[in-house]
């Protein structure tokens, strides 16, 4: 991964291959942004208008390349957009400072070394450059052939592999000797680490991913970092009487898995448990999808590697919290032995489903780990998972519903995404909706109404919740995976989407600030 530095040194004088500056949009122009004043000084003062000669206008995720002046050591200048100037005596917001750096850190794909020169004010400034930049560096090339290995293979002299993300960022106007800064760019280093791992999971092809490929990364991880692990095969789901899980996975060759990841803090008093849907690859099953809807189907184990991704920078950042984290694993797969439409599934909590869409797996599988993480009393749960296409239609591609069984813990998890960057928005769970899930044959049906189906889902998961525990479900079903282009920080396939949000609710929830 991109190391990162911090740095007092000065820009000229500092040996990188590039130097990064912020620039903002003006009313008249672009503004050269804080932290740049020794870039500008080189430029005569005239930076701002030598990249208004350039096209430049400062808007979000902009970047303009320029010679660095005489005597840098640098030969570049990388002006990248932070969008409009603040008001007066407010800073720029972290969310503008990730998305900047991140861009920056795209751009320089193939370097090897960067001074990142914007704004830093304090050391929530430090920790917004550094997780934008360290974000925005990822690449996933594990199935792309690089100069040596595309030359072997095929004799070319001219073959050319994926740029080398950028390799070091050195964070200018940090104070490396500060408690504060340091700190802050130590927890950026432990979320970005383990965020792009959950990129790499998203990303893998489900040939190399399957339920106990998923579970033997995540050992090898919790082995690591000090959690424990808990890793129940098909033989002890099928003793404990799960299932969900079971019914959804014995269509496969691959077996499923429910993993318990278990971080503990010692003295902790609160206890977060979440629970993540892992469908290392979604065919539909007997409920086959069309065509031109499978082909992105690796990522429906998203909400299971933000889960697994939470846990573990709970651990290396020592929160003083308790979190457990459920990774509810199967391969949804059309067989003689998959589930059929119309089938009954006994689930872990007792109580019966019928099955009338096998495409409506993912909370099968949430409803089993719910029920058991319920089990343990936590004070509250919250599951994560790529559960509907109708959410993406009431939300788009970039934005996750929150529903609740808590108004005020919805409102606080609304709240904590925003702060973090993970656009999301309070979703209701109608009770009238809920009849519709009623079964001639079972104690509820997997489907009920058409319309509002992301809330009839929500409302399936909410049967599953221990009484008197606060739950919440993020359905991450349009954020998880970007088909389109990069943007900010964010790259193009997999995001790790809800990561930083559970990261900042146990870490919340650790100051005492969540009840």
């Amino acid at each position: 991964m991109t190391a990162l530095t911090l740095s007092t040194a000065a820009a000229s004088g500092l040996r990188a291959d590039a130097i990064v500056v912020g620039v903002a949009k003006g009313a008249k122009g672009p503004v050269v942004a804080a932290g740049a004043e020794s870039v500008d000084k080189a430029y005569d003062g005239k930076l701002a208008s030598v990249l208004d000669t350039l096209g430049a206008t400062g808007a979000e995720g902009e970047v303009t390349k320029l010679p660095a002046p005489s005597g840098f050591k640098a030969p570049l200048v990388l002006a990248v957009g932070l969008g409009a100037v603040p008001e007066k005596d407010s800073g720029y917001d972290a969310e503008a400072l990730r998305r900047a750096a991140g861009a920056a850190a795209r751009a320089l794909a193939g370097s090897k070394k960067a001074a990142f020169a914007l704004p830093v004010e304090d050391a929530a400034g430090t920790g917004a450059i550094a997780e934008g930049a360290l974000l925005g560096a990822y690449s996933f090339d594990a199935y792309k052939a690089g100069d040596d290995t595309a030359a072997k293979g095929r004799g070319a002299k001219d073959s050319k592999g994926p740029k080398a993300p950028l390799a070091e960022v050195a964070l200018l106007g940090a104070k490396p000797r500060d408690k504060a800064h340091k700190a802050a760019a130590e927890r950026a280093v432990a979320l970005a680490e383990e965020l792009n791992r959950a990129r790499d999971l998203i990303n893998t092809p489900p040939n190399d991913l399957n339920p106990e490929a998923f579970a033997a990364v995540a050992t090898a991880a919790a082995k690591e970092h000090g959690v424990k692990i808990q890793v129940l095969d098909e033989k002890a789901l099928a003793k404990g009487g799960y299932g969900g899980i079971l019914g959804v996975g014995v269509g496969s060759e691959a077996p499923p898995r429910l993993v318990k990841l278990s971080y503990s803090a010692g003295k902790a008093k609160k206890h977060l448990a979440f629970v993540g849907k892992g469908i290392t690859y979604d065919s539909g099953g007997i409920s086959l999808k069309p065509a031109g809807h499978n082909e992105t189907m690796k990522c429906d184990m998203a909400g299971a590697a933000a889960v697994f991704a939470a846990v573990i920078t709970a651990a290396r950042l020592g929160l003083d919290v308790n979190v457990t984290g459920w990774l509810a694993l199967a391969e949804n797969m059309p067989s003689g032995s998959a589930t059929r439409p119309g089938d009954v599934l006994r689930m872990y909590s007792g109580k019966t489903v019928e099955v009338l869409n096998t495409d409506a797996e993912g909370r099968l599988v949430l409803a089993d780990a719910i029920t058991k993480a319920s089990e343990d009393k936590p004070d509250a749960i919250v599951d994560v998972a790529t559960l509907t296409g109708a959410m993406m239609v009431a939300l788009g591609g970039r934005t996750f519903g929150i529903m609740a069984n808590d108004d005020a813990f919805r409102t606080s998890l609304h709240e904590i995404a925003e702060e973090v960057g993970e656009p999301s928005w309070p979703m209701p769970l109608p009770e009238h909706l809920r009849k519709g899930m009623d079964s001639p044959t079972a104690d509820i049906a997997n489907m009920g109404e058409r319309m509002g189906g992301g809330l009839v889902a929500g409302l399936f998961l909410k049967e599953f919740v221990g009484e008197g525990i606060s739950w919440a479900h993020l359905d991450i079903a349009g954020p998880a995976y970007n088909e389109a282009a990069p943007f900010g920080y964010t790259p193009k396939g997999g995001t790790g989407s809800a990561v930083r949000t559970l990261v900042r609710l146990a870490e919340r929830t650790a100051a005492g600030d969540l009840g």
